[in-house]
């Protein structure tokens, strides 16, 4: 489905020009930050991609503009709950197999991966996969953060079709789908994943240099990394991210409730905040379905996605996935503007605060003053 042409995104300020080990600690803490809860934990993640890159060597990262005709790239990330990736890990053959079926279906090599989302681990073990296959890792995600669903993709938002897409489980099972739209793909996929104990990997959406241009979020890898540098260097890892990021921080408290359940391959809930310090006696409720997803106060809707929101650790500065959280934790909320691609008409339709089940307008966050 077309759409009316796109807003401009930031100026893209890529640093890196290949993901080498010592990389690797940075990326992990930057993707937690843009997981905005979800997107799974990243410290497995994390050390199997170290791994990796010490085995098989430096990962080329390259932009989208740096594509020829020559390149094909595929989305490869995990599909299901973040709270059962904690204790089912993957297989280095899964991996394998999305690429070599992939291969097959589009019959052309690929010639590099691409994040489907830079959010929590999925932000990060691509570069662990580019590195076995021995392929490139473009620059760039599907979504400048995580998101639950596969609809919620940005090449959906900018009108590029999805030909095919593969799915496979730790034991070898394969699926090779190619359904009417990526609505059908997600439901398919839920049940897959649900059906192969609750996680799996994926693979889909082939981009060339030709369709990849303004159906990316570009530079998310090299973005990611920034953050993490801020948060890993910084005395004062909240205020430097929220710096690095353009961010605000809209309470720093205690967690004094958690409701969560896994279901159908979501996580589902909403986690409560009691302010201390100079928020002492302010309340904010998060709503979360696997990512943090509004946040109010007094009544007052705060922030709504598609605009990010992460909570972390008020000392650290480290994001707290959703399955993480947990009563009496010391936490900062950050809330940013998203990419302006879901800003768009079909973006809010595709994840604004409607397409979570929420009768709430959308209203742009943009970051506030320092209290």
């Amino acid at each position: 489905m077309a759409t009316a042409p796109l807003p401009a995104s930031p100026p893209v300020q890529q640093t890196l020009s290949r993901v080498v080990a010592d990389d690797v600690p940075a990326l992990a803490a930057g993707a937690a930050i843009f997981g905005t809860g979800g997107g799974g934990a990243v410290y497995t993640a994390q050390r199997i991609v170290e791994r990796a890159l010490l085995q098989h060597g430096p990962v080329e990262l390259i932009g989208v503009d740096e594509l020829t005709e020559d390149d094909a790239v595929i989305m490869m990330s995990g599909i299901g709950a973040p709270t059962v990736g904690i204790e089912m890990l993957s297989s280095s053959a899964q991996a394998e197999t999305l690429l070599r079926e992939s291969e097959q279906v589009a019959g052309r090599r690929i010639t590099a991966l691409m994040p489907a989302e830079i959010g929590g681990s999925n932000g990060v073990s691509p570069i662990g996969w580019a590195a076995r296959l021995g392929v490139k890792i473009l620059d760039a995600d599907g979504m400048g953060r995580a998101f639950p669903e596969a609809t919620m993709i940005s090449p959906n938002v900018a009108g590029v079709p999805c030909d095919f897409s593969i799915q496979c489980d730790v034991v070898g099972n394969v699926t090779i789908r190619k359904t009417i739209d990526l609505a059908w793909l997600e439901r398919h996929a839920r049940a897959g994943a649900v059906a192969s104990g609750g996680i799996c990997l994926g693979a889909h959406y082939l981009l060339t240099a030709e369709t990849a241009p303004g159906a990316v979020i570009p530079g998310t890898v090299s973005r990611a990394t920034r953050v993490g540098h801020a948060l890993l260097s910084s005395p004062d890892p909240v205020s430097a991210m929220a710096d690095e990021l353009g961010a605000s921080v809209l309470v720093t408290g205690k967690i004094t409730d958690v409701a969560r359940r896994t279901e159908g391959g979501f996580v589902r809930g909403s986690v409560t905040i009691a302010g201390t310090g100079d928020d002492r006696g302010r309340l904010q409720r998060i709503e979360l379905q696997n990512e943090n997803l509004v946040v109010l106060e007094d009544g007052e809707v705060l922030v709504t996605v598609p605009d990010l929101v992460t909570i972390v650790d008020a000392e650290t500065g480290h994001a707290i996935s959703t399955e993480m959280l947990r009563f009496g934790q010391r936490v900062s909320v950050l809330a940013w503007a998203c990419d302006p691609l879901w800003r768009t008409e079909r973006g809010l339709q595709l994840a604004g605060p409607r397409a979570f089940g929420y009768d709430l307008p959308y209203v742009p966050f943009e970051r506030k003053s320092s209290r």
